[in-house]
């Protein structure tokens, strides 16, 4: 059995990152190492606290905060940081300006949306004010055709005569 020193570890975990992301038995065939023994070394380097990747994760499918924060954490970076950066996260400089485009038009979409409530809802208030304004005007109405029912109803009381017609 073969010892393999902490560097030759670690140089074979990073074949299994980004950007080679290369599979444990890949890796294994490559190097003519054991894939069990890289899959124990991978446990003990993530039981440290190294960030490994169990998958391949594209980078399309990584979440939409995964996303903000790689376009946060490239903003400021130069052009020669940003080859850098990406070869790390195992992305394209292009994909990150697309994601920021991407963030930009849906905060614009998300203003103009709000905006958008923004005219429904006095559009909304308008509608009410007018049919609040119409219901207190039949129900004057209605009250004032109750009180005339009553009082020809007391007035046929008071003559004895039950004709409508008088």
């Amino acid at each position: 059995m073969p010892f393999y020193s902490e560097e030759r570890k670690a140089a074979l975990l990073k074949m299994m990152l980004p950007p080679l992301s290369l599979s444990a038995s890949e890796v294994a065939r490559r190097e003519g190492c054991s894939d069990m023994s890289l899959h124990y070394w991978r446990k003990q380097a993530a039981a440290r606290g190294a960030q490994l990747s169990e998958t391949k994760q594209s980078p399309e499918s990584w979440s939409a905060e995964s996303k903000l924060m790689a376009v946060i954490e490239s903003s400021a970076l130069s052009e020669l940081e940003l080859g850098e950066y990406c070869r790390r996260k195992g992305i394209f400089p292009e994909q990150i300006d697309g994601w920021r485009k991407a963030f930009i038009t849906n905060s614009n979409n998300h203003s103009a949306l709000k905006k958008g409530i923004a005219g429904e809802s006095k559009e909304d208030k308008s509608r009410i004010r007018e049919l609040e304004r119409e219901l207190r005007r039949k129900d004057a109405a209605l009250a004032e055709t109750v009180a005339l029912l009553v009082l020809r109803k007391k007035l046929n009381a008071y003559w004895g005569n039950d004709d409508e017609d008088n």
